[in-house]
């Protein structure tokens, strides 16, 4: 490679869970460099949550993150003049991003009278194993398994 790779960024935890997901989550949560109002956001659907499951909010939203967070994709490639869905293993990173930013945009797309709530009842949904994002995550792993033939295409 002709470029150095960039440098991974120091992310710190956040104040009141001490978690740098946590961080990452409100981060990308965050709208035009206001990341106050993301954290206030994602502090009060946390707390909705534990309200309403009576468990520990932090915990059913980590799980309801991984139930989101997809393992393969699949990536188009061109071979000899057809283009082929070649299902790929996703690294942790984008893995988690994926996962995050799906998380965030079906809870956009609901309809409740706050973005906490609606933040709250797709983190809910996710735990539960339904929800959009969910669906997305499983459309994912379909299209990946239908496409697995094409697999000895990768490289």
């Amino acid at each position: 490679m002709r470029k150095a790779k960039p440098k991974k960024r120091l992310i710190l935890p956040d104040p009141r869970f001490n978690d740098q997901l946590v961080t990452k989550f409100v981060n990308n949560l965050m709208l035009s460099g206001k990341k106050n109002n993301a954290s206030k956001i994602f502090y009060d659907a946390i707390d909705i949550v534990s309200e309403k499951t009576k468990e520990d909010g932090l915990e059913v939203w980590k799980k309801a993150l991984a139930n989101v967070t997809p393992s393969v994709e699949v990536r188009s490639r061109r071979v000899g003049g057809a283009t082929f869905q070649i299902p790929t293993e996703i690294r942790p990173a984008r893995k988690m991003s994926m996962g995050m930013k799906s998380l965030i945009l079906f809870s956009r797309k609901r309809h409740e009278k706050s973005m906490a709530l609606k933040l709250a009842s797709e983190i809910m949904a996710a735990y539960k194993e339904e929800g959009a994002a969910f669906k997305k995550k499983e459309d994912t792993h379909r299209m990946a398994e239908a496409n697995k033939a094409f697999s000895h295409f990768r490289f």
